[in-house]
């Protein structure tokens, strides 16, 4: 059974979680192992199977600390990353140069430039609150997009998650014990994060929407962009809502 704290900190922002856990060092520590081989053949495939012109604009919207975005421009694409974390762009501005550049975004509101691409990656989606905010996102995504650009959302597959739900679960990462308890509550996929460092409990929460396949449906009807493909991981195999991992939904 997992160790469970005597005392809240409030260092945990129910209404606004994202920005906090996010802008923390822990985040980035706790999810350190992310699979950056992985990650780097999905955008070769990705970008190979929207054929993205040569020098083509893409922005990677809620980028974190930049890693997509890094390998896109490595790839050749002229590439914007925006986040809403102020201290994940600070240190993602320090790989910045002629064709890949870092801002402080909210991606509810439009970025007021078109691109080739827009790609929004590794479930940054679905966090908020206020649906309405969701669409806004999509919204804002059409309106980011010329006349020739794709919108891709790479979100979790929710019905996958759900039935292969880690209860409990301690990562020790980098001398930290990090104690993790998943659940679905009210249409939400939550993880509590709870750990001490240097004497002092800290308690956070991951809260993210288990939207569907036709959930997302019913958002881009509503956004007025249309689903053109949808796989199930990575490689681009065909999605299915049973087994598929990942749920990744090319749309104009």
């Amino acid at each position: 059974m997992l160790w469970k704290p005597h005392k809240k900190d409030m260092t945990k922002n129910p209404t606004d979680w994202y920005s906090s856990w996010f802008d923390t060092p822990f985040y980035h520590i706790l999810y350190k192992d992310r699979d950056d081989a992985e990650a780097r053949i999905f955008m070769d495939t990705l970008t190979q199977y929207l054929n993205i012109p040569e020098g083509g604009t893409v922005l990677d919207l809620a980028c974190g600390k930049g890693r997509h975005s890094v390998y896109l421009s490595l790839l050749g694409y002229q590439v914007t990353g925006v986040d809403l974390s102020a201290n994940s762009i600070a240190f993602a501005k320090q790989f910045e140069h002629e064709n890949l550049h870092f801002e402080v975004h909210d991606m509810c509101m439009p970025f007021n430039k078109t691109f080739d691409a827009v790609f929004n990656l590794f479930t940054s989606f679905g966090y908020f609150d206020n649906e309405e905010d969701n669409l806004n996102t999509i919204k804002a995504i059409k309106t980011d997009l010329n006349d020739y650009g794709f919108g891709v959302i790479d979100f979790m597959n929710s019905n996958f998650v759900q039935e292969n739900l880690v209860p409990e679960e301690v990562k020790v990462v980098d001398g930290i014990t990090f104690f993790l308890k998943r659940y679905v509550q009210d249409g939400y996929i939550l993880k509590d994060i709870t750990f001490i460092h240097e004497n002092k409990e800290y308690n956070y929460q991951e809260k993210v929407r288990a939207l569907s396949l036709s959930d997302f449906e019913t958002l881009f009807e509503q956004a007025g962009v249309y689903l053109l493909d949808v796989f199930g991981d990575y490689k681009l195999n065909k999605f299915n809502a049973e087994t598929s991992e990942r749920l990744v939904m090319i749309f104009k």
